[in-house]
């Protein structure tokens, strides 16, 4: 599946109630509030924070599709072609990055 998929699939999600997206601002929030529930998911599986005896265990890869989830919407919500943006993003990395790290052996170009 492609972004513009995933788009689409949001798009769809959304628009079958009243309400539509919300205000940028409040997506904002909510995206805050996801990456703090990936992150204390994050903290009790590898950092030095343990679970409490009766917390249930998390799932990193829905949390991180939850991001996903609000990051569309708000790409959508302000008409952002996100496999566009995605594209200019990894150009910049290359480009500023490309000698930034040591190359693994068989990525070094000849």
């Amino acid at each position: 599946m492609e972004i513009k998929d995933w788009q689409k699939q949001v798009d769809d999600w959304i628009s079958q109630f009243e309400e539509g997206y919300w205000q940028p601002s409040s997506m904002m929030l909510r995206l805050t509030e996801e990456v703090g529930e990936l992150a204390r998911e994050v903290n009790h599986r590898f950092g030095e924070k343990p679970k409490k005896p009766n917390e249930p265990e998390g799932d990193l890869a829905l949390e991180m599709a939850d991001i996903l989830f609000i990051i569309i919407s708000m790409a959508n919500s302000l008409n952002i072609d996100m496999e566009e943006a995605f594209a200019r993003m990894m150009e910049k990395y290359r480009l500023r990055d490309s000698d930034r790290w040591t190359r693994k052996e068989q990525f070094i170009e000849e």
